[in-house]
């Protein structure tokens, strides 16, 4: 009896990439979710360039080698899938901040 092979990682993480892809689409679909046009040509060009090239992006630098899409790739892809969901984050805040000195601005500081 042979001994199966050990699974491709490369290919495991394509296919993985994919179904992400078509998942999220799908969802906004399925949810009546407008996606915006920018969003939709990413989902995409992402799954072509995957078809294509085995991944998303070209330069070594942005994502591991074993992986399908970069890690910003990545971020923007849970982004479209959890609007999809119904989901979608709060923007951050930008918090109350520090003058130079270390203490509160003075339009924040409170009334004395």
């Amino acid at each position: 009896m042979r001994a199966k092979k050990p699974p491709d990682p490369r290919a495991q993480a394509r296919k993985a990439a994919l179904n992400a892809l078509r998942r999220a689409q799908r969802t906004a679909q399925k949810s009546g979710v407008e996606l915006s046009e920018w969003e939709g040509e990413f989902l995409g060009s992402v799954a072509q360039r995957i078809e294509t090239y085995g991944r998303a992006f070209g330069d070594p630098e942005k994502g591991a080698p074993g992986q399908a899409m970069s890690v910003n790739q990545t971020i923007k892809l849970k982004e479209i899938a959890a609007k999809a969901q119904g989901k979608a984050r709060k923007p951050m805040s930008r918090g109350k901040g520090r003058d130079r000195r270390g203490s509160a601005r003075p339009s924040e500081a409170e009334d004395e």
